[in-house]
């Protein structure tokens, strides 16, 4: 019997761009020949987004440091490195372990001339086509079956638990994010949520608690604050059974991809040009971006704003737009 072929995914963080490299494990298992094992590399705080994923054979964990993985890394025989994070860390494990590597473009040159200089050279070519790139090599073709997200058993809602908003068709609204350039304030979503009465969940991290607490006690009684209270899991698990999802450019909008839910995708000091837009989700998904603002992108990671974050670009969405997308959404 032929040894397995070993290969190593490297993708450090995080949520969204994890989600997003799914569709290279897919791939790398199901079309290679023989016996193939998938090993990933990923921060702790992240590994849960991996749990239960059938594609992947272990996930090795750092905290601050690739050295304190290597060790075990180097004990494995790995045959090849797919390095879907391309950074320093990345090049260490890849010179550790001195086997071929595949890397794919990051164009981080090209990013910055756009946001410094207002010059877009970036290709029309989304993040995961070029994940999938580097790999063409094994002979493989994408499935064109879009991103994979896995709720382990036991690990989603229970029917019994979930809240009255939740037994009837509902709205899922994402409204945590890493960065503030991704995030609509408090009080524009509180806008945004009176301006339906259709019932509306929001999700987001323990951070996320006050704000989503503040805009359900605004808003009305067809809001349910759910953020920091479920679980990333849950969280996806509310996603799966929504009618629809809400969501700025963060880790939740791919995850809803990965449904194949209809997403509000709502965009502020980043930009879908930058290759991260909604990866094939279902074909009613509408993006939505603020009017009149010539000076976005704002920043590559949405961690700043060119007109301030008292005036941040996601906030000047109007409202009426948003509403009126709700509604067209609603009815289908």
């Amino acid at each position: 019997m032929s040894a397995p072929t070993i290969i190593l995914v490297i993708r450090l963080s995080s949520i969204g761009d994890i989600v997003l490299t799914t569709p290279v494990l897919r791939l790398l298992k199901n079309q290679l020949e023989g016996k193939v094992e998938i090993h990933y590399l990923t921060k702790a705080k992240f590994a849960s987004l991996l749990e239960g994923n059938p594609h992947i054979t272990k996930v090795h964990t750092m905290e601050k440091t690739v050295q304190e993985v290597l060790p075990e890394l180097e004990t494995l025989g790995f045959d090849y490195v797919i390095d879907l994070h391309h950074n320093i860390r990345s090049a260490v494990v890849k010179r550790r372990l001195k086997c071929l590597a595949f890397t794919f473009k990051k164009y981080n040159f090209r990013k910055w001339l756009w946001v410094n200089m207002g010059i877009n050279t970036m290709p029309n070519v989304h993040i995961v086509d070029r994940y999938i790139e580097p790999i063409k090599g094994f002979g493989v073709a994408d499935d064109q079956l879009g991103l994979d997200f896995y709720i382990p058993e036991g690990k989603g809602l229970r029917d019994a638990s979930i809240p009255e908003t939740m037994k009837g068709r509902f709205i899922t609204f994402a409204i945590g994010g890493l960065h503030e350039g991704k995030k609509m304030s408090k009080e524009k979503l509180v806008d945004v949520c009176k301006s339906t009465t259709r019932p509306v969940v929001l999700i987001g991290g323990k951070n996320d608690f006050d704000d989503g607490a503040f805009i359900a006690s605004a808003a009305g009684s067809h809001v349910y604050n759910a953020c920091g209270i479920w679980s990333l899991h849950q969280s996806a698990d509310a996603i799966r059974r929504s009618h629809f999802v809400i969501t700025g450019d963060t880790g939740m909008m791919h995850i809803a991809s990965a449904f194949n839910k209809k997403i509000i995708s709502l965009w502020g000091c980043t930009v879908p040009g930058f290759g991260m837009s909604p990866y094939r989700p279902h074909p009613a998904s509408v993006i939505l971006e603020p009017e009149g603002r010539k000076k976005r992108p704002c920043s590559k990671l949405g961690n700043k704003c060119k007109y301030g974050m008292d005036h941040k670009c996601i906030d000047q969405i109007s409202v009426e737009l948003i509403a009126s997308t709700i509604e067209t959404l609603w009815a289908q």
